[in-house]
């Protein structure tokens, strides 16, 4: 008996989204940011941005999707700068 395997390649688009929120808005950003299924890791910083949140999406105009009608439309999300990562 003869079996054919068949790879499979996902091609994901990862970005990395630094967030800076109103005073006092860190915690509600954050819990909020925690609902988006997009968002792989989410971590509060310390210096000129408040949060950094890790993305996967299906492609890159997916990932600009999300920044710009999900996490910027978010109460509290005063500035964001995306960073797309790449492979070698």
């Amino acid at each position: 008996m003869c079996k054919t395997l068949h790879t499979v390649v996902i091609k994901m688009a990862v970005g990395f989204v630094l967030i800076s929120t109103a005073p006092g808005k860190e915690h509600e950003v954050y819990e909020a940011l925690k609902k988006l299924p997009e968002i792989v890791e989410l971590h509060p910083l310390f210096g000129e941005f408040d949060l950094i949140a890790k993305l996967e999406t299906k492609d890159y105009n997916e990932l600009g999707r999300i920044v710009v009608e999900k996490i910027r439309m978010i109460d509290g999300v005063i500035d964001t700068k995306t960073h797309t990562a790449i492979k070698f």
